[in-house]
């Protein structure tokens, strides 16, 4: 019988590990940088939890049952947990909280998809207590200089906002709106043509499948509505926001985003912007980092009902992993040992761990192999060399040492 790790998993072995922790060292020092704490909640969750407010399909989630708990799902990402944590077990603290997160998610294949991969890994924050144009231009400046830390330049943001967008799409019958809004997304012109709609409402569709593009351009489209107060008061607010990521991004251009007004997030918690990273290093256009405002849902896990409003982020290391592969800087072997220590006989056992340890009390980080024993002077040197350590040290039962350096 041949044993494999269940459908929909996978192992990491130790040069995945080291690929995996070359990407989150690098975002952990942006995220220290901005004065951002780690944050590490609960892998489980109760069910209700999840499912507060239906942000999140109950069927996405991979359940347990337990006996006293009931039924318990596995995380399927991380805003939900921090949510419930920074309302029930930060009680009195200050706002805004910077909180950060390097963890595994867990979402169940849908339909014919078995096998496809059930465990994921994120990396991201949570601003949380902090609305506003400022808020939003820190976040997304803030992503900005994640993917710049990771040696990576080609990259969209594609900006929206799920106000604006719910309360454009509005005017069309409620079973018809996400119709269109996906034939928008998707841009597919022809099903927006063929759609059950009056003309008027053809017209409107029809428009918005244009709101999509360069920022101005986009603004200066919809700022030709029939526009409520409160929609040109977001408007106005996009126009705010772009002028800040411009400003604020200190590389020599202006920040890459395409506003896309017809965009809306799988989670329905978001209220105000919503972004996703598009890559566009290759053929396969992968989707980096997605997030965005939801001014509401701390409040659903407030014992009296107070919300903050918050934005926050996930990066997919998956797909990060993927498009960073061809970059320089990108670990391609798992760190080789400095040192084997050699002990001659089984009378310089004491001694040999003596100064393997001796070596290790280096200020430096100084990787130090014991050879267990076993094998012949020239096995020895084989083995260092297939493991590319470049020093042996021979030690005697007295402590005398001889360092051989391999070429």
């Amino acid at each position: 019988m041949v044993y494999q790790p269940p459908a929909g998993a996978r192992d990491l072995l130790p040069l995945d590990v080291a690929q995996k922790s070359w990407i989150e060292d690098r975002l952990q020092q942006v995220y220290h940088r901005w004065g951002y704490h780690r944050i590490i909640t609960s892998t489980l969750e109760r069910l209700d939890t999840l499912m507060a407010g239906g942000a999140i399909q109950r069927s996405t989630v991979i359940q347990i049952q337990d006996a006293e708990e009931g039924t318990l799902g596995l995380r399927p990402e991380l805003t939900a947990s921090i949510a419930r944590a920074s309302v029930t077990r930060m009680a009195g603290v200050s706002y805004p909280q910077r909180l950060y997160y390097n963890a595994n998610v867990f979402r169940r294949s849908q339909g014919s998809n078995y096998g496809r991969q059930q465990e994921f890994y994120q990396a991201g924050v949570e601003l949380l207590g902090a609305g506003g144009v400022l808020a939003d231009a820190e976040v997304l400046l803030l992503l900005g200089d994640c993917l710049k830390c990771l040696g990576l330049s080609q990259w969209q943001v594609i900006l929206g906002e799920a106000g604006l967008t719910r309360s454009l799409f509005s005017p069309f019958p409620v079973h018809l709106q996400e119709k269109v809004r996906r034939a928008i997304a998707h841009l597919d012109r022809i099903t927006l043509e063929t759609l059950p709609l009056s003309p008027e409402l053809r017209e409107r569709a029809l428009f918005l499948f244009e709101l999509r593009g360069h920022p101005a351009d986009v603004l200066q489209r919809v700022s030709t509505l029939d526009l409520a107060e409160s929609e040109r008061q977001t408007v106005n607010n996009l126009k705010s926001l772009i002028d800040l990521l411009n400003e604020g991004y200190s590389h020599q251009q202006s920040f890459p985003v395409t506003l896309d007004l017809s965009l809306i997030q799988t989670f329905n918690y978001y209220t105000g912007i919503v972004f996703e990273v598009v890559s566009d290093t290759d053929t396969q256009a992968r989707v980096l980092a997605q997030g965005g405002r939801y001014d509401q849902l701390l409040g659903l896990y407030h014992p009296q009902g107070q919300t903050y409003p918050s934005i926050g982020f996930a990066l997919n290391i998956e797909d990060l992993y993927q498009v960073l592969l061809s970059k320089a800087g990108m670990p391609r072997e798992t760190p080789a040992s400095d040192w084997l220590v050699v002990p001659a006989s089984p009378q310089a056992y004491m001694a040999a761990f003596a100064h393997a340890q001796t070596l290790r009390d280096s200020i430096h980080l100084v990787r130090v192999e014991m050879d267990l024993g076993g094998r012949s002077p020239e096995d020895v040197r084989e083995y260092a060399r297939s493991r590319h350590i470049r020093r042996i040290a021979w030690v005697e039962a007295e402590g005398a040492t001889k360092i051989e350096t391999l070429s």
